[in-house]
């Protein structure tokens, strides 16, 4: 065999193989998620059915998931993260490691203040943080978030730790709608009202309220509407018809609401499929998905809920933009860590 045509066979063998890599390339999507819930799979897998696009996970925490990225840089395979809260979403726009995406799907049909207004990052699931309490021991509980630090509830209130994001963002919107120095006197006021000091995590505040140390807690929907649906640990159901709760200040801001959302990765290889995800997530099929998997409010309005998020009943949002909100959350710290809140 000649050089010559043996060379031709070998660049030959070499464009086939470059563009079978283009190809695989092509048909896949590199996500990080920090969602840790298996009722995910089904979007997933859905997604794949629909697209031919294969889904590769890396999952971990949305702190260390954000960190990977910035240190990967332009190598990063990265090409969508999903994560939980507004604050870990504006946190990786601030580190830099999400682009903005120019998508019509996207713009008209994510509200305006569930989206970046950079366009990178988008909410495509909520959760409502509401007040929950004993119904044989309260005969008044508190109609909204100001409420919880009256001392008429000395001594009664279960709630995470100051660290945790949900008590973050919480406190963010309190300064996004009352001021710094309200929020301050609230957070003081509540802490004053402890039953206990902060720990665990949501469903730790319901099992509160079953054993009887505390009367009142605060939570997200999706963690009630679950033992609504199953069976959850600690929360039997004849202890959860003495559960009560109030979506908070309907005659003010309205419930706050915990957002769960993802971008396009800034350096992602894959930029085409990650839009297309993205898209897929405000799609009614999955945003209808999110509430039967997951007990959790779409973003996109007017998409159908769960039987178990429907039985909470219809309440008033608090449709400030939650990257104001997000801003907040160092300020929101200080304080915590001023009034001490553990």
């Amino acid at each position: 065999m000649s050089s010559l045509r043996t060379t031709s066979i070998l660049a030959l063998a070499a464009s086939i193989a470059l563009g079978a890599a283009v190809q695989a390339k092509a048909e896949d999507l590199n996500l990080y998620s920090s969602r840790h819930y298996d009722t995910d799979e089904r979007l997933y897998s859905d997604f794949e059915e629909m697209t031919g696009i294969t889904i590769n996970r890396i999952e971990g925490k949305a702190d260390e998931l954000i960190a990977r990225m910035k240190a990967e840089g332009d190598n990063s395979p990265a090409d969508v993260l999903l994560t939980v809260d507004t604050s870990r979403l504006e946190r990786a726009k601030n580190e830099g490691v999400l682009q903005s995406v120019d998508s019509d799907v996207l713009e008209n049909r994510i509200p305006a203040y569930l989206q970046d207004d950079d366009n990178q990052w988008f909410g495509f699931s909520q959760r409502a943080r509401i007040i929950f309490y004993d119904k044989t021991d309260v005969e008044n509980p508190p109609k909204s978030y100001v409420e919880l630090a009256d001392p008429a509830y000395k001594g009664m209130v279960c709630h995470r730790s100051s660290t945790n994001v949900y008590s973050l963002t919480l406190l963010s919107s309190v300064i996004e709608n009352h001021g710094e120095e309200a929020a301050k006197e609230w957070a003081k006021g509540v802490v004053d009202n402890f039953a206990r000091d902060p720990q665990g995590g949501d469903t730790d505040q319901l099992r509160g309220l079953v054993s009887g140390e505390c009367d009142v807690s605060v939570g997200n929907t999706y963690y009630f509407a679950r033992a609504l649906r199953r069976d959850v640990s600690g929360l039997p159901a004849d202890a959860m018809e003495n559960i009560g709760w109030v979506f908070p200040a309907q005659d003010a801001e309205g419930a706050h609401m915990n957002l769960s959302g993802g971008g396009v990765a800034a350096h992602a290889p894959n930029r085409d499929n990650a839009v297309k995800f993205l898209e897929y997530l405000a799609s009614d099929q999955a945003q209808k998905y999110f509430s039967a998997g997951n007990d959790e409010y779409p973003a996109v309005p007017g998409v159908g809920l769960s039987d178990s998020v429907a039985q909470l009943g219809i309440f008033k949002p608090d449709d400030v933009d939650l990257s104001e909100v997000a801003k907040n959350v160092p300020t929101a710290q200080k304080i915590f860590n001023e009034v001490g809140w553990k």
